[in-house]
């Protein structure tokens, strides 16, 4: 499948662009992430013309706002890096991009845990870097993640999904759909959607009834961010296991006794954390090829970009 695009802080992919001259290297990004995705490194502090190296700077807060201003000599450089910010932001809108990986603690690139300080040097707060801050505002759709959290198998597998459907339906929404198409693509990411929100599903549906004969920009702007919100909700083991067994419901009429019996003990082995969810799966998914359930095989679900199936080989 065709790598996905996504943003990552230029030091993590191991560029010498922080203020100390070095890197901040993550191997699992650039050697596990990288093999299924195009990484494109931003560095708001280099690309900005603030050198390197150069002074460390933190988020202080201003009389106009909170602003970017060095730590040792007190130099104001907020007005430099919104120049670039928007500069930056109108070439990311046409980039392809479908998500980022943000830089924690960053004052420019912190998703929500970089400190904020008074004039007078006081702890103030912690909240987002003035890039990662703008970036989220501009695309409140996009999958962000930070490399911290990257680290936490349930918040990986989550970015991943929202990472895969979000480019999923950029492609969709790119190619001028008419209302077949649209039914079509929830009707295909159905199971998806229901392992993340089963109420989701029908509330989801009820846009795309919406539509006669071309969807709107409007409907898809709100069908758009209703699927991205759902998807910020954990797939639970709980919600996966009920997904499961609705796919098992197609094959009361196709199955032996035996095989009904195999399906529901490696749906239970997934459940009590025996195997991980591409057992069940791929078993499923050879029942429908073989009983020919079209409905299930036109499943994103059941059809994993190669980004949601490497996640999905670990328990």
């Amino acid at each position: 499948m065709n790598k996905i695009a996504i943003g990552i802080s230029s030091c993590l992919a191991g560029n010498k662009v922080r203020y100390d001259g070095n890197h901040q290297l993550d191997r699992y990004i650039t050697g596990t992430l990288g093999r299924f995705c195009e990484l494109m490194p931003v560095c708001p502090e280099a690309e900005a013309g603030m050198g390197i190296p150069r002074e460390p700077m933190r988020l202080v807060e201003l009389p106009a706002g909170v602003g970017l201003v060095t730590v040792a000599n007190g130099i104001d450089c907020t007005d430099q890096m919104c120049r670039w910010i928007d500069r930056k932001l109108a070439e990311i809108q046409h980039s392809g991009i479908c998500g980022f990986i943000f830089k924690a603690r960053s004052p420019s690139c912190a998703i929500a845990d970089t400190p904020t300080y008074t004039v007078k040097g006081g702890l103030k707060a912690k909240g987002p870097g003035l890039f990662a801050a703008d970036f989220i505002k501009r695309f409140p759709l996009m999958p962000v993640i930070d490399e911290g959290s990257l680290h936490d198998p349930v918040l990986l597998k989550n970015f991943i999904a929202r990472l895969s459907v979000f480019a999923r339906w950029q492609e969709f929404v790119l190619a001028v759909p008419d209302a077949a198409g649209f039914v079509n693509f929830h009707a295909s990411h159905k199971l998806l959607i229901m392992s993340h929100s089963p109420q989701a599903v029908a509330a989801l549906g009820s846009i795309v009834a919406k539509c006669k004969r071309r969807p709107s920009r409007e409907i898809l702007d709100e069908y758009g961010r209703l699927l991205m919100n759902t998807l910020l909700l954990i797939a639970t083991t709980g919600k996966h296991t009920n997904v499961l067994h609705h796919c098992a419901g197609y094959f009361k009429k196709d199955l032996t006794p035996d095989q009904k019996k195999e399906l529901q003990k490696v749906i239970a082995s997934y459940h009590d954390g025996q195997v991980p969810l591409i057992v069940p799966i791929t078993l499923i998914t050879h029942y429908a090829r073989m009983s020919g359930q079209s409905y299930l095989l036109s499943q994103a679900y059941l059809n994993p970009h190669a980004l949601e199936l490497m996640a999905r080989n670990h328990v």
